[in-house]
């Protein structure tokens, strides 16, 4: 279990955000990812239309969702 986390935590390393940018690493490497996952694309044809994600940034976007069903408070965030 422990294993399984390190290896969790080190893949929410390659998750960054940045509200200056409309397309940040999260919104292509997590929800975006996600999305592309429950429409029913295969990891591979996601790599395959997005030639700057690694199979990393799916298994990140997957530990990120799991990281947040874990919360016991969601606080909105005004922009």
């Amino acid at each position: 279990m422990e294993e399984q986390s390190r290896e969790s935590s080190k893949l929410l390393e390659r998750i960054t955000m940045n509200p200056e940018t409309l397309h940040s690493r999260l919104a292509v490497s997590g929800r975006h990812i996600l999305e592309l996952l429950s429409a029913g694309m295969s990891n591979e044809e996601i790599l395959a239309d997005y030639d700057d994600l690694e199979l990393e940034d799916i298994l990140a976007a997957l530990a990120f969702a799991a990281r947040l069903t874990q919360m016991k408070r969601v606080q909105a965030v005004l922009r």
